[in-house]
């Protein structure tokens, strides 16, 4: 009844692949928004423009675009790096590094994301209460201990809904990831449904698998948001 006249296996390792691609995307995405948010509240000149930047040119420009650039883009620059080492080291250094369809997509992902989760993790150090940190100061913490203590805890509170949305968002885009040959669900579903002539057979699991994802990722920010509302009083 599952084997979808033997494709089956392979939507389930398509299915896999596609959760694998996302949760690392959005690793990248949630580390590279942390960086940007703090590098957009900096006083630093460098580190705010090199953040405002960042944020106004990846949200500027289709994923569609950002996926192909980086994978067809990202092998030459690699592949001419490597060389350079290469004729540099006068051939004692000699590395190929494949830059694949996955290592791509997690990449771009990644990196879209992490724009977008800039504006989400601003927006939430912005609204933790200065009064907080300046208590923490008194008290003789260090900056890293203010950081870790209050204004991350404080930050996640207001953060969590803007990651939700964002993480269902991205779980989304992981189809894009089809376009450039990577062997995802979607694009599995679609050689399936090319060869018997039978779509609806093998795109209305595929949407099944993304419902499910999302609501179980529904579930999940429901309960982050109870662990990081632990004591504050609503209302």
């Amino acid at each position: 009844m599952f084997d979808f006249e033997g494709y089956g296996p392979g939507l389930f390792q398509g299915a896999l692949l596609t959760i694998e691609l996302a949760a690392l995307s959005l690793i990248i995405a949630f580390t590279l928004g942390l960086l940007g948010a703090v590098g957009k509240l900096s006083n630093n000149t460098l580190a705010k423009g090199l953040a405002t930047a960042y944020t106004t040119i990846i949200r500027g420009v289709p994923d569609l675009v950002w996926m192909m650039l980086l994978f067809f883009g990202g092998q030459i620059i690699v592949n001419t790096f490597f060389d350079w080492l290469y004729n540099f080291s006068d051939g004692s250094i000699d590395i190929f590094f494949p830059f694949n369809e996955f290592l791509a997509g997690v990449l771009t992902i990644g990196f879209i994301f992490g724009a977008y989760m800039t504006e989400t993790f601003r927006g939430a150090f912005m609204a933790v209460d200065v009064g907080q940190i300046e208590a923490g100061k008194a008290y003789g913490m260090s900056n890293i201990k203010i950081f870790k203590r209050i204004m991350f805890p404080q930050m996640m509170r207001h953060a969590i809904p803007g990651i939700a949305n964002n993480w269902q968002v991205l779980l989304k885009t992981t189809a894009l990831v089809s376009i450039i040959g990577l062997a995802d669900m979607v694009r599995l579903a679609t050689e399936a449904a090319k060869s018997t002539g039978e779509p609806f057979k093998f795109f209305i699991p595929v949407a099944i698998v993304y419902l499910g994802l999302a609501a179980i990722s529904d579930l999940f920010f429901k309960k982050l948001t109870s662990v990081y509302s632990a004591g504050v009083v609503k209302g």
